[in-house]
C-alpha cells in the first residue's frame, strides 16, 4: 500500500487539488484509493460533497479511541460517488487535538496505526494535510512513503517551502526510513515574470527534489470543484489533468525505481 502525503506549511498552495486531482487518475486506473482528509477546514470532504457538520464516522473519532480495532476504522470510512475511491472525513474537531492529546503518548503514530489496519483494502492512501505543523501534520507525515510538497510559483510561496523542508529534516530524524519528498510547483502561469522567476528559483535551489514539469493554472479545477468531482472525471481533455497525469506517471515510476511501496 503506497501512503502519499501531501503537505505544505503554507495554505492556497494546491493541496487539496493535488490530492484529488491524483486520487481520480488512480481510481479511473482500477486502483483501490482511500483518502483521508486531516485538516480542520476540511475542504477534501466538502469537495467530495459531505456534509462536514452531519457526516458520521471522522478521523477525529478514530483519534479519541486510545485503542483503535478494525471496526473502529471500517466505521470511519465513507463511500465516494465515484467507484475505487473512498474517505476518512475530517471535522472541526480536529482543530482541538494539539491541545487536548498532544501530550499523549505515541500520538504521533496513530495515523500509521489506523493505516495498518486496511492495508490489504487499499492500493494506494493519499493524505490532505492541514498546513500548520501540529499533531496531524507529524501523523501524516511518520505514516507516509513520500511527502508531495505543492509550491505555488511565486516568492511569499517559495519561503514557506523553507519551513516545510525544515519540518522534513526534524522528521527525519525520528523516521526509521528515508523520508522522500518531491516539491511540486503549482498555478504556474508562463505568461508571467513571477511565475517564470520563482520555477527558475525552485529549480535551483532544489534540483534533487523538483519535479521535472508543471502544474498550470487551469480554470476547469474551479469547474469541477463546483461539482464535487475529481477533475478528470471532470473533462479529461485540458492541461490541467494532462499535468497530473504527467505528474502520477513520474511518482509511480520512482517508486519501481527506488523498490517502495
Amino acid at each position: 500500500m503506497k501512503v502519499w502525503t501531501v503537505a505544505n506549511q503554507k495554505g492556497g498552495v494546491g493541496k487539496t487539488t493535488t490530492v484529488i486531482s491524483l486520487a481520480g487518475l488512480l481510481a479511473q486506473q482500477g486502483k483501490r484509493v482511500l483518502l483521508l482528509d486531516t485538516d480542520p477546514h476540511a475542504s477534501l470532504t466538502s469537495y467530495l460533497g459531505f456534509d462536514v457538520d452531519s457526516v458520521q464516522g471522522t478521523l477525529y473519532e478514530l483519534y479519541q479511541n486510545s485503542q483503535i480495532d478494525d471496526a473502529m476504522v471500517t466505521h470511519s470510512i465513507q463511500a465516494t460517488a465515484f467507484d475505487n475511491l473512498d474517505l476518512i472525513p475530517a471535522s472541526m474537531a480536529l482543530a482541538t487535538l494539539d491541545k487536548v492529546l498532544g501530550q499523549r503518548e505515541g500520538m504521533g503514530l496513530i495515523l500509521k496505526r489506523i493505516l495498518s489496519r486496511v492495508e490489504d483494502k487499499y492500493d494506494h492512501v493519499l493524505i490532505d494535510c492541514p498546513p500548520v505543523l501540529g499533531v496531524m501534520m507529524v501523523n501524516a507525515l511518520a505514516a507516509s512513503n513520500r511527502v508531495l510538497v505543492p509550491v505555488q510559483t511565486e516568492f511569499l510561496a517559495i519561503k514557506g517551502l523553507e519551513r516545510m523542508v525544515k519540518t522534513l529534516a526534524i522528521m527525519q530524524r525520528s523516521c526509521p526510513g528515508p523520508l522522500r519528498y518531491t516539491v511540486v510547483p503549482t498555478m504556474y502561469d508562463k505568461r508571467t515574470r513571477a511565475s517564470l522567476a520563482a520555477l527558475k528559483e525552485l529549480q535551483e535551489t532544489y534540483p534533487k527534489n523538483i519535479w521535472n514539469s508543471v502544474i498550470p493554472i487551469d480554470t476547469k479545477f474551479r469547474d469541477a470543484s463546483l461539482r464535487h468531482t475529481p477533475p478528470s472525471y471532470h473533462i479529461k481533455n485540458c492541461r490541467g489533468v494532462f499535468a497530473y497525469q504527467t505528474l502520477l506517471a513520474h511518482l509511480l515510476q520512482m517508486t519501481d525505481e527506488q523498490g517502495l511501496l
